[in-house]
């Protein structure tokens, strides 16, 4: 087919196209839209595998072609291949050109039109195409567009007839605008998102903008219209929620309007009050929810009608294991519900404007919005030889992507200007800087001085241009570690470890001091609000450092908050297992190159929309109520308020409970007292504490009437109190029977009141354990190796290297000594893997009395040349039929050292099946932290506790299946429970894409002892 190359000129972007505008949809003046949809499961698409290969008025040769649902992405469709990349492009690096085997889908839609519809004038509107497109109408050739996530749209009026109409489009894979479309995201193609007519009066308001800000007490609301055509008379209505007329008003020609609003509700995300503005001539009607707000800085905070505000936020992507890019609005609607329901007030749209839609919901429930552009250029930097602080900035320097970039800016602000939610724009993401970011940044300060401006990439520097960041109102980082932003804070200004490790990488000396200069003058500036618009990479297990980022963001007043990558794994739905699991690809699965693996199961909650275990812990550390200690002998606490504009008196209710060893003491009602946003007031309790055993107090905050997405009754999050605890207190064993005893050189067999055991004089632990000749524990072996997390990706290395996966013990001595009826087996070894030396020594005492109790002692050292350990402990071979699981520890959502605020002490009882975190990529899962006692039930039953608190893990999968295996659907159970039993594990981090994981939840410690009794 002959085509105009436009998809290789980045001066070609939209032929044909109408002006930007601001979204709606019209409506005739009795209400009814004026679109006609096209979009259906009526269209007919055929696949190439080049442009080239499409025939010449393909529109006229539909027997050829199949029906497709439109939208959808034809990846899902069955044709094509998926393919998901992070960094890399999907084609060589050769800007502005694409590979001539460049895929296209052609689509056709017949549609019938009357005579009276003729009558309007009618325009072609396509909300969302990837990534460029052709239009024809009846043969006539329409236009072109490019730009993936925004509205194109085309008057067509001349090219359409009575009766039946033909239109079709040619949808090409890439183009020019794909290299600015680099975002980490499964790449897909078609038209994903809706496409109808709208029809318009011969003259009419074309676009507007609105400006809605409270003004000394009143509100002040004002239109600024366009036209099309010739002015006509219009009415401009303001009404409130009932309904009710607050003001009228003709539109004059200039189209400019206002309105003042006396003691107006002003819009937040905890009350997202909206009014509506109906702009009506006599042939239609738009409708305008508008949210009167203001948000401004002063001294380096961020306020939003004059509150300072914490934005605790997401990153969101359109996303469907079913459907691709294709979002329905009860999908939209299912995620905000979610986020509503675990204390999410601020979403980043990623990377890209989401559905124009969407931004209607976020206005209608209350979310702040960062609106993003369409702009990606991260693989720049994957480039032969290329970096982050090298080539970052090529195309965003690059004079031939300057009206490209300008443009993407320009389409996501202008189609979401009246929206209230969107109270920051941003730039676009991971694209370098230079003079092209700089320019659209300059417009959109003065387009729009009414919101702020973002964009993390103005930290990069390449070629040692000389960044100019003065249009941006906030400073903005990824992955920043609570030690940067400390001194951040406190006048440190010092590079991050983040960017240390990229200027380490430069390979020209000459580049790095002023990339160094440049990033100290930008920390040392005037200090601007800040934000991580990354952070705590939720990926797999994890993330494990969301309690220390919020203690920041509350910390210091010009921490605005936040945004974890990131809300929604992203994943294609590839049917069911034998099982019955769902089996979800990601990359690699689709036989792609390049890929980057399963790095797009990086969210949140699961591809179906489950929430993972990290969800429950931003809930809790997003809570907007926290209590403190303050005398918790007379019952004395501390409520602090964490909403920003509503008292707690008016929301919460609290329900209180004093436990001892499990059992209830005390509970009730609380009466909240009034206490406003960002204050603080005492309440007491009355309740008894005890002199012994493990006691706590613990709050549930509670909802108290339905709001639109949450209910009454619904939990906000809680706090718990150790009221006393008696960990630490020595363990002993002794039952005044005798235990018999048998040696050889391998090993001492150990017999008694019922029970025999078999102690390895090789292994140096018990490789067997019978009660009344049953078998109950077959194998027992020290274990310093977990199923790595995805976020052990990088340290992961260095475990390799130091043979944690592979490593065998070492028994230099062992003895045995009889005394009042026990016996204690002593044993010196060490730990190491073939060809590297020991790193750990041990010496453990292992004591058995005439009942069968075991007591533990070890003392361990850790030659501290070697990285630190995914964990220490034992691991055991249990019967298959021990099912049942009670434990005395932080329950009942799995639990680790760095991640367990959204769980509490407690005793739990379960089953070995619900303990199982379902990942898709399998990987440790499922243990529990700070444990007083576990105890598993068979046919008989086996208690642990420890003199100082211990994790445990019980599966049905065995660690080297949980690390062998790519999908959760894969995984084979083994022969017996796998119990794990952990004098420390170290902590999940979000080290995947972000800091290292923090020294004091590693498991590091040079020496360390371990006293367990098991019974």
């Amino acid at each position: 087919m002959e085509l105009k190359r436009y998809f290789e000129d980045p001066a070609a972007l939209h032929i044909g196209t109408e002006e930007n505008r601001c979204y709606y949809v019209p409506e005739d003046t009795r209400g009814y839209k004026r679109r006609k949809m096209l979009s259906g499961d009526d269209w007919k698409f055929r696949y190439y595998g080049s442009w080239q290969l499409v025939p010449e008025e393909f529109w006229e040769q539909e027997a050829g072609m199949e029906r497709i649902s439109v939208p959808s992405c034809w990846q899902m469709m069955g044709v094509d291949g998926h393919q998901y990349t992070n960094v890399k492009y999907p084609f060589p690096y050769d800007p502005p050109y694409v590979p001539d085997q460049n895929p296209a889908g052609a689509y056709v839609k017949r549609f019938s039109l009357t005579a009276e519809d003729l009558l309007f004038r009618q325009y072609l509107n396509f909300e969302g195409v990837d990534s460029c497109f052709y239009v024809w109408v009846n043969g006539k050739t329409v236009g072109y567009s490019q730009v993936s996530h925004s509205t194109s749209e085309f008057e067509i009026t001349e090219y359409l007839r009575e009766g039946e109409n033909a239109l079709a489009v040619l949808v090409l894979k890439w183009c020019d605008g794909s290299y600015l479309e680099d975002q980490d995201k499964l790449r897909m193609s078609g038209i994903f998102r809706d496409v109808y007519l709208l029809a318009r009066p011969q003259s009419f308001v074309r676009d507007y903008m609105v400006t809605a800000v409270p003004e000394e007490g009143k509100g002040r609301i004002s239109l600024q219209a366009e036209w099309e055509g010739e002015p006509v008379p219009v009415t401009c209505r303001l009404l409130d929620e009932a309904d009710r007329c607050l003001a009228e008003a003709a539109l004059p020609a200039d189209g400019t309007v206002s309105f003042t609003v006396e003691n107006p509700v002003l819009w937040n995300a905890e009350n997202p009050y909206l009014y509506r503005l109906e702009i009506e001539s006599e042939e239609e009607r738009i409708i305008q929810t508008v949210g009167i707000r203001e948000i401004h800085t002063a001294d380096g905070v961020m306020y939003i009608n004059d509150r300072p505000v914490k934005l605790k936020g997401v990153n969101r992507h359109d996303s469907s294991p079913y459907t691709g890019y294709v979002i329905s609005r009860e999908d939209a609607l299912k995620d905000l519900q979610l986020m509503k329901e675990h204390n999410v007030n601020a979403i980043r749209t990623s990377h890209y404007p989401n559905a124009p839609w969407f931004m209607e919901l976020c206005d209608e429930y209350g979310f702040y919005v960062i609106g993003e552009a369409d702009i990606e250029i991260h693989g720049t930097t994957t480039t032969y030889q290329g970096s982050q602080a090298t080539t970052f900035g090529w195309l965003a320097q690059d004079p031939r992507f300057e009206e490209a970039i300008l443009d993407r800016v320009q389409r996501d602000v202008i189609r979401d200007k009246n929206r209230a939610c969107v109270l920051i724009w941003s730039l676009g993401n991971e694209s370098g800087y230079g003079r092209n970011f700089e320019e659209a940044g300059r417009w959109v300060k003065k387009y729009d001085p009414s919101r702020l401006l973002h964009y993390e990439g103005s930290v990069w520097v390449t070629d040692n241009y000389p960044n100019d960041a003065s249009m941006l109102d906030l400073m903005s980082t990824m992955y920043a570690t609570p030690k940067w932003i400390d001194e951040y804070f406190t006048g440190g200004g010092e590079i991050s470890p983040y960017h240390e490790q990229l200027i380490e990488a430069l390979t020209d000396p000459k580049d790095k001091l002023p990339y160094v200069n440049f990033l100290k003058d930008h920390l040392n500036s005037e200090k601007k609000p800040y934000i991580q618009c990354e952070f705590c990479h939720a990926m797999g297990n994890g993330p494990g450092d969301l309690e220390e980022y919020y203690e920041q963001i509350y910390r210091y007043d010009g921490f605005a908050g936040g945004f974890v990558w990131e809300w929604c794994d992203h994943a294609v739905y590839q049917g069911k297992a034998e099982d019955g699991r769902k089996r979800f690809g990601y990359g690699g699965d689709f036989g792609e190159y390049p890929h980057d693996g399963n790095f797009c199961m990086d969210g949140l909650v699961y591809p179906d929309t489950r929430p993972h275990t990290g969800l429950f812990e931003l809930k809790q550390v997003a809570r907007p109520v926290r209590a403190y200690a303050k005398d918790l002998k007379k019952g004395l606490l501390t409520l602090e308020n964490r909403f920003d504009f509503t008292d707690l008196a008016d929301l919460v209710g609290i329900r209180y409970e004093v436990k001892q060893n499990g059992e209830t003491l005390a509970s009730g009602e609380l009466e909240v007292p009034s206490v406003r946003p960002g204050e603080q007031a005492e309440i007491q309790l009355d309740y008894t504490v005890p002199r012994s055993g493990n006691c706590y107090l613990r709050l549930i905050y509670l909802q108290k009437k339905d709001l639109m997405l949450t209910r009454e009754g619904h939990e906000l999050g809680f706090d718990q109190f150790v009221l006393q605890e008696d960990f630490g207190m020595p363990l002993s064993v002794g039952s005044g029977k005798h235990v018999h005893f048998e040696e050889n050189e391998r090993e001492y067999v150990l017999t008694g009141e019922g029970f025999t055991y078999v102690f390895s004089r090789i292994t140096g632990t018990f490789s067997s354990l019978k009660k009344e000749g049953r078998p109950e524990i077959r194998e027992m072996a020290y274990n310093v190796f977990r199923a790595p997390v995805d976020n052990d990706r990088n340290i992961m290395e260095e475990w390799e290297k130091a043979g944690y996966p592979h490593s065998r013990t070492k028994v230099y001595e062992t003895g045995l000594e009889a005394e009042r009826g026990q016996v204690t087996i002593r044993t010196v070894l060490s730990i190491a893997a073939p060809g590297i030396q020991p790193y750990l020594r041990l010496t453990a005492s292992w004591t058995v009395d005439g009942e069968g109790k075991i007591l533990l002692n070890l003392e361990g050292a850790k030659e501290m040349n070697f990285p630190f350990l995914p964990r220490f402990g034992l691991r055991m071979k249990m019967e298959k039929d021990w099912d049942a699981v009670k434990y005395f520890g932080f329950g009942p959502y799995e639990s680790y050292c760095d991640k367990h605020e959204a769980s509490w002490m407690d005793v739990f009882e379960t089953s070995v099946d619900a303990l199982h975190e379902d990942y898709v990529k399998p990987q440790e899962n499922g243990s529990h932290f700070h444990c007083r006692y576990l105890e598993l039930a068979g046919e008989n039953g086996w208690y642990v506790t420890g003199r100082d608190p211990f994790s445990f893990n019980v599966s049905k999968y065995t660690i080297e299946e949980l690390a062998s295996k790519k999908h959760n659907y894969e995984l084979e159970e083994a022969d017996h429970i796998a119990v794990c039993l952990d004098c420390g594990q170290s902590g999940m981090g979000s080290n995947a894409c972000g800091p290292k994981l923090a020294e004091r939840w590693q498991f590091n410690e040079q020496r360390f002892s371990w006293e367990m009794l098991l019974q």
